[in-house]
């Protein structure tokens, strides 16, 4: 399936491109070093205006600024990766066969259907844990349907292992 794709215009697709940059440099070495000039210049210009009141203004209001900007940056930045690894992980699911395809958009669900959903996949590793295999994977459907197979299938050896006993015990 195609997807078509809507590109931002005008305003929208400016202010992406200035997040974008502003991200990544806010997170480079030569932003760091700038924000501690910027402190080192604050902390000697100290003693030429007294220790001021306007002093530590001009600092509180600076830092105040780029806190609140960087906030909406961090976030903008935090959403887009967190919706890109989601995409990344609906894909694999979507082509693994066996997979529960429940499980894409799983981050839209409510809580409530996350914590029963939770409480299944602890039930799955209980049961994962009794295997002798610790490299099988099961998906929703498959394990519930795997597991009701394989206690079928004891409940039809253990008459039938308890029957050869006594036999071996009376041929004896």
């Amino acid at each position: 399936m195609k997807v078509a794709a809507h590109p931002r215009r005008g305003l929208g697709r400016g202010l992406e491109r200035i997040a974008v940059r502003a991200t990544r440099w806010s997170g480079s070495s030569g932003a760091f070093t700038i924000a501690a000039g910027i402190i080192v210049f604050w902390l000697v210009s100290g003693p030429i205006f007294g220790f001021s009141d306007t002093w530590q203004l001009v600092i509180n209001t600076g830092t105040t600024i780029v806190t609140f900007l960087m906030v909406f940056l961090i976030q903008r930045s935090q959403n887009k990766d967190a919706m890109a690894m989601q995409l990344k992980l609906n894909e694999i699911v979507a082509a693994l066969e066996g997979a529960s395809n429940r499980l894409i958009d799983v981050e839209d669900l409510s809580e409530e259907e996350l914590q029963v959903l939770h409480r299944h996949f602890k039930a799955l590793v209980a049961k994962a844990r009794s295997d002798a295999s610790l490299t099988q994977s099961h998906s929703v459907e498959d394990a519930e349907q795997r597991h009701r197979h394989k206690q079928q299938r004891q409940r039809a050896e253990k008459p039938r292992a308890s029957r050869t006993r006594s036999q071996m015990r009376a041929g004896s």
